[in-house]
């Protein structure tokens, strides 16, 4: 019955509803050669839904905006708004609820562009298929092209050069079928596939997968999973939801603590002034004022302009597309970079190494046979391309740069007239060319495998056992090792068959080895000199792989081996592994989550399909342009090419954002709490309210003003040096102990003043009291920033950057506000010139102060 029909995924080879030979296939899924009926392919598309990827689920944008305000940061301001709203202070309702809509559309437009991450699927399945239908069970069999949505497992298709593989299918007959499987692994090599009517174990050479294309040959096939269900699907499935950015984990950490005490401050302020100056709800717009004096309500605003210039430079001068403006800050985050071997540490093509005689030594006429037979395969068994250990062999032919070969070949080939060629097939690791020798004889010329070779050459036991022990040496250091034989048999017309690769003259091996990238080492130097650990994930040999980090100073440690070794760490979260070989597209992801949940914060870079999981699971989704669109659709960011090189520039970039957007929030934070600090205690002890409400906002919005030079600042070279990461312990050290001093400094002004009005009415003088409190919190404000950020700078004699320039205009407007006729609207007033004098007093020692905490943290701090 149709809904008895297999639903799951073709899981692994020897495992699924592939599994067993052709006719327990067929049975399993209940049909046959002749394919389905259109009634029982009606009733199981009705049983298992369409062949398509899954749609997302797309929000409005109405749900997009409303996701905003899971920010703490935006939920506080939104709440402290619309309490400024209801006690009719309009100026900074207005102002609040405008940053709020800012930041809640900047967070829309970042996930509407994420919500598109899949839709590139559809892109790489066909649209119709050849499939094979009756319409009744006594109707012959048609073919006939049907939507490929509407196949379904037990359906019969037939493939032909240029068809994308509709769905995971089984080969029942197959006719020299090569089929591409880059969209899946990444590898642009085509893959041979056979109709097995057994398969060995581990082998898919009998599977085609959903996403792959026919290069050559053709096939009739059986659907088995289709779908969700089908490993194209699979592999680009995530468990679990993608958890928060490392930026996103930095930043609410500091503002949950930071929360908790704005949501206490208006209740504290209100209650004292009700019990001790019975002020009541008078005292509300000032206590919502001070609350909002200590939130960062720029930080939407600086984050995206820094974040904005770094990508839109990185896009112009390197060619580096960041799609999620957020990752920039996590790719300067990272210490972790999870790559691939092929076509990032080495090209996607081998190179002749080494030629060996019998002997072990080096032999040029080795290399020269392997060269004549690869020629003649490829001329006499009209491959749709040569294998790319032949394309090597052909290289060095026709002068190419093998490294270490000890001569040219010359010609290859020309000397000789080529006869026959029996090629590569599936189960078959050798390929043999037939030429014409000597007047009346054919020269036979076999390559391939050591093992298959080795066993076709008439050699004594211990002889072919040594020969296989130097194949093995060679493939211990990790190159591919190709076996060479030939020889001679009588003139004839029949046609050769592989019965005829008998009785073999062994010639020698030839080595190869991956050419690696150029520029790869300079690369990997680059990032660890930027405190980036690499780690290499790839599906290669262990052995090639780390000789691969060998050559290029990449000590590979502990090799771990995906699947062989499930009790090791597969993160080497520990720091000894850098490689891990024999990688499935599950093992890169679980290896990605490990180093996650081990406290690093990690980049991926991929190419595939099989890499999404990967890409998605990591902080930084990383892809080059020429990708598969549903990798560089996963991706947070774009390269134009697979480029370690352009990763370094990217994380620089990262890191000076960072920098910027962590030195804002330390400068904003520590000055923001001081001043709310001090005016708690003040209104505890002033008479009347320390600043006007209209004060504190005017004084914000000033503040305010001048941080955005943080947006347009230059990092010192040290702080790009290693991974910038805000731990709000340490930060929120750092903001308690400035924020302290700089309440000190508002203390000591506020005795100042209490001394330098005299009288008993003195401290009645609130226009006064108002005025010069508004020039000092502007002037600290000035210094916070001046010293904690360009102080550094102007020591050693520089120039001062734009914070310098905007602490100058900040301390000007603190100065030219109050005598100014804005300064008379705000309720303030001008001040004698010896209470400047007192101010500069206090200012100078708030300034010592400040360079002997910024020096003793420096020294000390994290």
């Amino acid at each position: 019955m149709a809904s008895e029909t297999p639903t799951g995924p073709v899981s692994g080879p020897g495992t699924g509803p592939a599994s067993g030979t052709s006719l327990q296939v067929l049975r399993r899924l209940d049909t046959g050669p002749r394919g389905l009926t259109d009634a029982e392919a009606a009733a199981r598309l009705a049983t298992h839904g369409e062949n398509a990827p899954p749609r997302p689920r797309t929000p409005s944008a109405l749900r997009h905006s409303l996701r905003g305000l899971r920010d703490p940061f935006t939920t506080v301001l939104l709440t402290l708004g619309l309490v400024s709203a209801f006690v009719a202070s309009w100026g900074t309702a207005t102002v609040i609820l405008a940053l709020v809509a800012v930041s809640c559309a900047l967070r829309a437009a970042g996930e509407r562009r994420a919500d598109r991450s899949l839709a590139a699927l559809r892109e790489l399945v066909a649209g119709t298929a050849t499939v094979l239908r009756r319409t009744d069970d006594s109707a012959a069999p048609r073919a006939h092209e049907v939507p490929v949505a509407d196949l379904v497992p037990g359906d019969v298709v037939r493939l032909g050069p240029g068809d994308l593989v509709p769905a995971d299918v089984r080969l029942l007959r197959a006719h020299g079928l090569t089929v591409s499987e880059s969209a899946l692994t990444g590898e642009s090599a085509p893959v041979a596939k056979a109709a097995a009517e057994l398969p060995r174990p581990l082998a898919e050479s009998h599977l085609c997968f959903q996403g792959s294309a026919v290069v050559a040959g053709g096939a009739t096939a059986v659907v088995v999973a289709t779908g969700a269900h089908t490993r194209f699907a699979a592999a680009q499935r995530t468990p679990e939801a993608r958890e928060p950015s490392a930026f996103d984990r930095s930043v609410h950490g500091i503002a949950r603590v930071l929360v908790r005490f704005m949501l206490l401050t208006p209740p504290l302020v209100l209650m004292a002034g009700a019990a001790l100056r019975g002020r009541g709800l008078q005292t509300l717009p000032f206590a919502v004022s001070v609350a909002v004096g200590l939130t960062p309500e720029m930080l939407p605003v600086i984050v995206t302009t820094c974040l904005a210039r770094s990508a839109a430079l990185l896009a112009r001068t390197r060619r580096v597309v960041v799609r999620r403006l957020p990752a920039l800050h996590d790719l300067g985050a990272i210490d972790v970079l999870c790559v691939d071997k092929t076509g990032t540490l080495t090209q996607d093509r081998p190179e002749a190494a080494r030629s060996l005689g019998p002997d072990g030594r080096d032999d040029p006429e080795v290399l020269r046979w392997a060269a004549v037979g690869a020629w003649w395969t490829l001329q006499l068994a009209e491959l749709p391309a040569p294998d790319a250990l032949d394309e090597a062999l052909l290289a060095v032919a026709d002068g190419g740069p093998p490294a270490r070969a000890k001569s040219r070949v010359g010609d290859v080939g020309e000397e000789y007239d080529g006869l026959a060629a029996l090629p590569v097939a599936p189960g078959r690791r050798l390929a043999t060319a037939v030429v014409a020798g000597r007047p009346g004889r054919h020269l036979l010329i076999t390559k391939g495998a050591a093992e298959d070779v080795l066993e076709r050459c008439e050699l004594p036991d211990a002889e072919r056992r040594r020969l296989l022990a130097l194949a093995a040496r060679e493939a211990e250091t990790g190159r591919r090792v190709l076996a060479v034989a030939t020889a001679e048999r009588p003139a004839r017309t029949r046609a050769y068959t592989p019965a005829d690769e008998r009785g073999l003259t062994f010639r020698g091996l030839v080595t190869f080895h991956d050419e690696l990238t150029p520029g790869a080492a300079e690369s990997l130097r680059a990032l660890a000199a930027l405190g980036i650990q690499v780690r290499v994930l790839t599906g290669d040999h262990p052995a090639t792989a780390a000789r691969v980090c060998r050559e290029l100073g990449l000590e590979p440690g502990e090799v771990w081996t995906a699947g062989a070794d499930a009790g090791g760490d597969p993160g080497g979260a520990d720091g000894t592994t850098t490689v891990v070989a024999r990688c499935t597209p599950e093992d890169k992801a679980r290896v990605v989550a490990g180093l996650r949940a081990a406290g690093h914060t990690v980049g991926f870079l991929g190419d595939g399909v099989n890499d999404v999981a990967a890409l998605l699971a990591a902080d930084v989704g990383i892809a080059p342009r020429g990708a598969v669109a549903v990798a560089r659709e996963s991706a947070d960011v774009v390269l134009a090419e697979k480029d370690l090189t352009a990763i370094g520039h990217a994380v620089t970039a990262g890191r000076s954002s960072s920098a910027n957007i962590a030195a804002y929030l330390r400068v904003t934070l520590s000055s923001n709490l001081g001043n709310v600090l001090a005016m708690l205690a003040a209104g505890l002890l002033l008479p009347f309210l320390p600043m006007l409400p209209v004060q504190v906002l005017a004084q914000n919005l000033c503040f305010d003003a001048a941080q955005l030079a943080f947006a347009h600042d230059r990092p010192a070279p040290s702080e790009l040096r290693r991974p910038t990461v805000l731990r709000p312990p340490a930060f929120l050290r750092f903001i308690t102990g400035f924020g302290v001093l700089n309440a000190v400094a508002d203390l000591a002004t506020f005795g100042v003043l209490a001394l330098a009005l005299n009288g008993p009415d003195a401290l009645d003088d609130q226009a006064v009291f108002h005025s010069a409190w508004f020039t000092e919190n502007l002037l600290t404000q000035a210094l916070v920033m001046l010293l904690l950020r360009d102080g550094r700078r102007l020591a050693r004699g520089g120039r001062p950057g734009p914070v310098g320039w905007a602490a100058a205009f900040l301390a000007a407007v603190g100065l030219a506000v109050p005598p100014s006729p804005l300064g008379t609207a705000l309720g303030m007033t001008a001040l004698p010139a010896p209470y400047h004098l007192l101010l500069a007093a206090v200012l100078g020692l708030y300034a010592l102060a400040l360079t002997v905490a910024e020096t003793r943290h420096a020294r000390h701090g994290p």
